[in-house]
């Protein structure tokens, strides 16, 4: 009886002992799994261990398919990125934006290893549809610069309305841009829209600045709002950002007319490059785009942009309400009413549309 029970008192040991093992070739087996939600938490864990101590501080003012150039100091370098941080390419279409501070390993006078990414304070970000995944447009910005035009393409108020939540979202400023206001005085519709725009707009304290190329005044206006200050220009191809950074500041960035037939631009700036001011700023000019999806939008954001609705939609039926098809709905009243702008409701239900269109309603 002796020797039996100290026989199973072995085989309990021995088991334990076992499974311990087991417990912890699987926990080292679920470390290195390398499906992509795991192996991003374990390499956010190993870039956290790059040393610093004999890496340089740069900025990366420059993106595109060939080249990464990143500046230290006055010297620009041609980076890549170490292997580990390209995997984080998982959840964005992108890791790396231009703003973003780095941390250099140098190769030699003009080459270099991205090897670390700083925190970034702000991030102005899309929704990049053909991914589905989000793409960063750029990082560590004060102010979005959200640039718009009267006419040729004409002012797009649904465009501004998700920059400008997308920059909220961000943790950044924004501020509307209308160019080429020169254009108005020939066109009677668009300018009616605009005064409509401005009116409704500046009603909930949005800072606006309407501008000309051919206006030096206004110009200097954009200028001193610029000034110590890092700016990003964003908004739809051909409303003239390339134009207007070099009306102000005389810098030779390529810029194209319009198509005749479309008004359409011919996406000219193909890649996010920041420009250093004499005015002690930073801006950064970024590719115009067709749309502009919000990423990880919800309908609260929504909502919450839209503060001129608030005091209608505390008397909907529904405390749920989004305004579209639903009964005793106060906003649908004050709109019928004259109330809130049809200007705000179509770049609303469009914004809300979306959010339905993407949960599957």
């Amino acid at each position: 009886m002796k020797d039996f029970d100290e026989r199973l008192n072995f085989e309990e040991k021995f088991h334990s002992k076992n499974n311990k093992e087991i417990k912890k070739q699987r926990k080292l087996k679920q470390k290195k799994d390398r499906s992509k939600y795991k192996k991003t938490n374990l390499d956010k864990k190993e870039i956290k261990k790059v040393d610093t101590k004999d890496l340089i501080i740069a900025k990366v003012i420059s993106i595109s398919k060939e080249e990464i150039l990143a500046k230290n100091e006055g010297i620009t370098f041609k980076c890549s990125l170490r292997g580990l941080l390209k995997k984080e390419y998982t959840f964005n279409k992108n890791v790396l934006a231009v703003g973003d501070n780095v941390f250099l390993k140098k190769l030699n006078e003009d080459q270099g290893v991205i090897e670390l990414i700083d925190k970034r304070f702000s991030i102005l970000s899309r929704f990049a549809p053909r991914k589905s995944k989000k793409q960063i447009i750029a990082v560590n910005i004060d102010q979005v610069l959200i640039t718009s035009s009267v006419v040729t393409p004409p002012l797009k108020p649904s465009l501004i309305d998700r920059y400008v939540i997308s920059a909220n979202k961000g943790n950044m400023d924004s501020i509307i841009i209308i160019n080429k206001i020169d254009l108005l005085e020939s066109n009677e519709e668009e300018k009616k829209r605009y005064l409509e725009f401005i009116k409704e707009y500046k009603k909930l304290d949005y800072k606006i600045v309407s501008i000309s190329c051919k206006d030096k005044i206004s110009l200097d206006k954009l200028k001193k709002i610029m000034k110590e200050k890092t700016s990003v220009f964003s908004g739809q191809s051909g409303v003239g950002k390339s134009s207007i950074i070099n009306a102000i500041f005389k810098t030779n960035l390529k810029t194209k007319d319009l198509a005749k037939k479309t008004y359409k631009g011919a996406h000219v700036t193909t890649k996010a490059e920041l420009i250093e001011l004499k005015n002690k700023g930073f801006c950064i000019d970024t590719p115009g785009i067709k749309s502009f999806g919000i990423w990880d939008l919800k309908i609260d954001d929504i909502k919450n942009h839209f503060t001129d609705f608030l005091k209608y939609s505390k008397n909907c039926k529904y405390k749920n309400c989004k305004h579209i098809n639903e009964n005793d709905c106060s906003v649908k009243k004050a709109l019928k009413e004259k109330k809130i702008s049809h200007l705000r409701f179509e770049s609303y239900h469009s914004l809300i549309k979306e959010v339905l269109e993407k949960k599957g309603y």
